[in-house]
């Protein structure tokens, strides 16, 4: 994880692009912590969150995952979400590459996000056994119903083009400008005093954030129940192994 503040940008960088910036629970709590930092930084206005390697974020650790029982993973991954919420300063996403899964979840709970052409997506849960719990807090609000359903319930895989139609993303930068984007993007939000970003960001976020109150704790036992259950492992497992999970062979 790295940590810059310059031009009142604090820019936190996914840096883990030997496991695909899977979140460990190590990169939850730099994660975390990061952001702890941004929030009590008096010269950061814009939170800008972006990555090294072709992948922005692959979701849960699987490694980890099929180590043990997840329950203190799935309600770390919801405190991250839920600092990335509640952040008195506005956060962008910026990506140029592949998420999956959980990534899903941080990318939606920023409140602008941006991609290149080469951002990929895709949640990927319901494929390894699981379920898109606890993300739903920051995804099934963006979407429309429809398109909701189609992207759960297929784990398929869609483009940048098709994020910003169904509203997971703000905008696709042109090939070559995504940091000119964010740039302006960032430029923009400046403009804003602090209290009228806060107040507003509050007033954007008030449903989610009682949504989130109110179901976190559930969705996050849900979550570390599928992890742990025989046909997850086994989902898992076959991920890992790059072959099919026992539910396919036999069709």
């Amino acid at each position: 994880m790295r940590h810059k503040t310059s031009g009142q940008v604090a820019t936190i960088t996914l840096d883990s692009p030997a496991n695909r910036n899977a979140l460990s629970r190590a990169l939850v709590g730099e994660l975390t912590a990061a952001l702890a930092a941004a929030e009590a930084d008096p010269a950061a206005r814009v939170v800008v969150l972006t990555h090294t390697g072709t992948v922005f974020c692959a979701g849960a650790d699987l490694s980890e995952a099929s180590d043990g029982p997840m329950g203190g993973a799935t309600a770390a991954m919801t405190a991250v979400m839920t600092a990335l919420v509640e952040l008195a300063k506005p956060v962008i996403a910026r990506v140029d590459g592949h998420v999956r899964a959980g990534g899903m979840g941080i990318v939606g709970a920023c409140d602008l996000a941006v991609a290149s052409e080469k951002g990929t997506f895709a949640f990927t849960e319901a494929r390894l056994g699981l379920t898109p719990a606890i993300i739903s807090l920051t995804t099934l609000d963006l979407m429309p119903p429809r398109a909701a359903a189609r992207y759960y319930l297929t784990g398929e895989t869609f483009g940048a083009a098709t994020a910003v139609a169904i509203g997971l993303l703000t905008e696709l930068a042109a090939p070559g400008e995504l940091d000119d984007v964010v740039a302006r993007l960032a430029a923009q939000l400046r403009e804003t005093s602090p209290q009228g970003a806060a107040e507003t960001k509050k007033l954007l976020t008030a449903a989610r954030r009682q949504r989130m109150a109110e179901q976190s704790a559930d969705l996050a036992a849900l979550s570390a129940r599928l992890f742990d259950s025989d046909e997850a492992r086994e989902g898992m497992r076959a991920f890992l192994e790059r072959r099919p999970p026992a539910w396919r062979q036999h069709r």
